[in-house]
């Protein structure tokens, strides 16, 4: 399987060319490291997701609205091309709500998500507009339902339920199993009473039930299971209290490859078995049709991007079990990719300015933050001329790089680039030393 964007060649000369533009210009022009997104490849999967699942449901006479998840990754601009393409997003914080309306993606059309939302972040989406504000929590839904009151507002919610589906990779981002800070239980019982509550609140108006069960999932399975228990749920409420709520969020996950080796979920075939799931659930729990809606952030953004790196020291090292595994340092690490140090997540890479008829090295590509875990991809086979001052591009880096990057050993996180038919548009620049100073607070003179 490709683990490159759509529009990524070789020039006759070797180099990398994404979006009509030569990655030894980009490095040049924007430095290194630098995230690239392939806008071509980003909003190809958008359109697909929409239309595929548009398409999937209303075989059902069903409606199922995408979210973009902008956690995986946001900026303004990615904002716009969101509402381009005709979907909605969630956002997880305050600072995601205003990148994203500062993008000019209406407030009706954000879903405000966090296990720990402030007064502040909840008052601010209240006054914008959000669409939803999902609860997470017993206690978040009196104190929201005060400061709508105090607003003179009626706040649109949905309940987030853990439905004790496991799916997922890595513990870390398996969201539905009842030991975690996410959602209400379903088996518990926290999650009916949290419906029962909304619905008895003055100021909270219900709109439905959402969750979100893990990442990188590559079973319809565990989406089927997790609709049969959310739509049980619905009904069991519409029993009660004679409410039929209107939404049901599936949230997202979907796999995607960061190796040549690895699977993906592709849209179209998670649309389409996924929605007869949950016709087979919702002919068995009851009820009418509610509207659907999913939220693939990783699945749009991580592969239409890549990292361009510059090498520095490249190092020979002899194994205990034989044989030798070439170390190749590049100029960023675990401040610009985090996911290899926390999920042990694997990744490939490939020599980007030239060719090479060298004979392939067991290479490991590392960073320079002084952690021996500082690992950007595990194993891979290089050319053994790879040397100092050579581009290496990895790809599929576009969720979860520059989102969760930082200043460690006080380096400058990159700055993110977007290239379509050989034109290249900044959208998060890169610090400077002066922004690192800034920082500081310096002692008196």
């Amino acid at each position: 399987m490709s683990v490159w964007s759509a529009t990524v060649t070789r020039s006759e000369d070797g180099a990398i060319v994404v979006g009509g533009y030569d990655v030894r210009d980009l490095a040049g022009k924007f430095g290194t490291p630098l995230y690239v997104i392939d806008e071509v490849d980003m909003r190809a999967r958008v359109s697909a997701f929409r239309d595929h699942f548009t398409a999937a449901f209303g075989r059902h006479g069903a409606k199922c609205d995408v979210f973009y998840a902008s956690k995986s990754f946001l900026s303004s601009r990615v904002a716009r091309w969101m509402l381009d393409e005709d979907v909605n997003m969630d956002v997880a914080s305050g600072g995601e709500l205003e990148i994203a309306l500062r993008g000019g993606m209406p407030a009706e059309r954000l879903a405000l998500h966090g296990n720990n939302k402030s007064d502040a972040e909840m008052q601010r989406a209240l006054e914008v507009g959000v669409g939803r504000i999902v609860l997470d929590s017993l206690d978040e839904i009196a104190v929201l339902d005060a400061i709508a009151g105090e607003l003179g507002a009626v706040a649109p919610v949905m309940v987030r339920v853990t439905t004790g589906v496991h799916a997922g990779g890595h513990e870390y981002i398996a969201t539905a199993h009842e030991d975690q800070k996410f959602g209400l239980s379903l088996a518990t019982g926290a999650a009916l009473e949290a419906l029962r509550r909304v619905h008895a609140a003055e100021h909270l108006e219900l709109q439905g039930i959402h969750t979100h069960i893990g990442s990188q999932i590559l079973s319809i399975e565990a989406f089927r299971e997790s609709a049969e228990r959310m739509l049980r749920l619905r009904a069991t409420f519409a029993a009660e209290t004679g409410v039929e709520m209107p939404e049901v969020d599936l949230g997202g996950g979907y796999a995607i490859a960061y190796t040549p080796d690895a699977e993906a979920l592709e849209a179209r075939t998670a649309a389409f078995e996924i929605a007869d799931a949950v016709a087979d659930a919702l002919a068995e729990a009851g009820g009418s049709w509610p509207r659907f809606s999913i939220e693939p952030g990783r699945a749009i953004s991580g592969p239409a991007g890549m990292t361009l790196y510059r090498v520095g020291v490249v190092k020979r090292v002899e194994l205990d079990e034989g044989g030798t595994r070439t170390y190749v340092a590049v100029d960023g690490g675990m401040s610009d990719n985090m996911r290899p140090i926390t999920y042990g997540a694997d990744y490939t890479a490939a020599l980007a300015a030239r060719e090479s008829s060298a004979e392939p090295a067991l290479s490991r590509v590392v960073g320079k933050h002084c952690e021996s875990g500082d690992i950007v991809v595990r194993s891979v086979d290089l050319p053994s001329d790879v040397a100092r001052g050579d581009l290496l591009a990895v790809p599929a880096t576009g969720a979860y790089g520059r989102v969760m990057s930082n200043n460690y050993n006080a380096l400058l996180r990159p700055a993110v680039v977007s290239v379509r038919d050989g034109e290249a548009t900044l959208h998060v620049r890169r610090d400077t030393l002066e922004d690192l100073l800034s920082w500081d607070v310096a002692p008196d003179a």
